[in-house]
């Protein structure tokens, strides 16, 4: 009987030693796994669908396993290769002339917090169109269907192209769209994730090619503090999932998102330090999450929702540790604080992260700069890459980190590449 309890990791872990998967896997290639039998430790749709690398179970991953939905009611597992690393945002923020949202008392580009929002916003912004050089792109689809029956092969750790056969298994379309030239996929997310699974592109594709004589173009959306990232992609070889390559990407803002050194120099100018953050001095721990990126993320799901850490882990497509470190660095610039509610235990957005959610583009990313440069160890590096033109090394961050004292010794390694990650993110708010 699946249980409540068990997290996912625990379940897999319990899974792995009473089938033989591994040794399965090793001989064959492939194991296949029943919904039922999984069932019988926790539901299969919290087991078996892994948007993201980071989402793994530690069960999995440390056995370079993956799992791929093979029909309604089986999965296959192995050691598939099923993620596609996405592209680090480091180029300006494009601001899209003369197109604008329209305006709507029912959409605000201020506050688009849902993915089918975000698709709403990128419809009538033009940005679709704009992005993939074509017009009148109408929304005849979406939703859930079957995928049919069709092959395929994939790369393995192993070196070993597999070949799955699919037949019926369930794939979810964010939205269809026809245009005069070509059938378009679109597959949106409104949190950012380092990588992607390519199912979520593949299973569509191939559903759709068998249906319609247009050609189908294939693109992933993604949008995080007030930017669009587009993603255009294709598959080289029908039969291949593991052939996905990136044709095009370009990033788009309704809002004026040009920031110049000066700006960052007025904030530091303006900004008193407040805080050395010595550990025997706070209840917060001094930071160990890399991207700023994800973090502004975390607050932008956070309005009005306020999450316990299992519910940021799933969302955030983080294990529990990874959740805490996140919660902790929002807290760590006061935009979250936690509170006990009725579910226990949640991180929820200060009145701080609250007004700061609710800013434009740009005086969003300058607010967060000032709450970062409040913190020593920060202004003290900001004042060092203006004057050098480089940014530290993280022996050089690890150094300066043991003389605050703001954690203990076996962490600062780890946390120095937290502070250089966000370095870097306040001068890429430059390129």
């Amino acid at each position: 009987m699946a249980s409540k309890t068990l997290n996912a990791d625990k379940a897999w872990e319990k899974i792995l030693c009473e089938y033989p998967i591994e040794s399965t896997v090793k001989e064959e290639g492939i194991f296949f796994i029943t919904a039922a039998q999984i069932k019988e430790y926790k539901e299969p749709r919290l087991m078996a669908k892994w948007d993201s690398s980071q989402q793994l179970p530690h069960a999995l991953k440390s056995r370079k396993l993956n799992i791929l939905p093979v029909s309604r009611g089986e999965y296959a597992i192995g050691d598939f290769l099923l993620y596609k690393e996405l592209p680090a945002l480091e180029e300006r923020v494009e601001h899209m002339l003369h197109v604008e949202l329209p305006r709507y008392e029912t959409i605000d580009a201020d506050s688009i917090n849902s993915e089918a929002a975000a698709i709403n916003a990128l419809l009538l912004a033009g940005i679709l169109d704009d992005f993939l050089n074509s017009s009148q792109n109408a929304a005849t689809f979406n939703g859930r269907m079957g995928t049919g029956v069709f092959d395929f092969k994939i790369d393995t750790y192993r070196n070993v192209k597999r070949t799955i056969h699919v037949s019926n298994a369930q794939c979810e379309i964010d939205g269809g769209f026809e245009n005069d030239d070509s059938v378009v996929l679109l597959e949106a997310k409104n949190v950012v994730h380092e990588d992607f699974n390519v199912r979520q592109l593949y299973y569509p594709y191939r559903l759709w090619h068998n249906r319609i004589d247009k050609p189908i173009r294939l693109v992933f959306s993604i949008y995080s503090n007030q930017i669009f990232r587009l993603f255009e992609y294709r598959f080289t070889d029908l039969y291949d999932y593991s052939s996905i390559e990136l044709i095009r990407t370009r990033n788009y803002s309704l809002q004026d998102t040009l920031i110049e050194i000066n700006d960052l120099i007025h904030i530091r100018e303006t900004t008193p330090i407040i805080t050395d953050d010595k550990m025997d001095n706070t209840t917060i721990p001094f930071i160990q999450a890399n991207s700023m990126d994800r973090v502004v993320s975390l607050l932008e799901n956070l309005y009005d929702n306020p999450m316990t850490r299992v519910e940021i882990a799933e969302l955030m497509t983080f294990d529990l540790r990874q959740s805490d470190y996140y919660s902790s660095a929002g807290r760590y610039l006061g935009l979250f604080e936690k509170v006990t509610e009725d579910k226990g235990k949640v991180t929820r957005l200060t009145a701080l992260g609250r007004r700061i959610y609710q800013l434009k583009y740009k005086e969003r990313q300058l607010e967060i700069v000032r709450l970062i440069l409040q913190h020593r160890i920060f202004a003290e590096f900001f004042d060092y890459v203006n004057s050098e033109g480089e940014l530290p090394t993280t022996t050089q961050i690890g150094t300066r980190m043991r003389e605050l004292k703001v954690c203990n010794e076996g962490q600062v390694a780890r946390r120095a590449s937290s502070v250089l990650g966000w370095l870097k993110w306040i001068f890429s708010l430059l390129l």
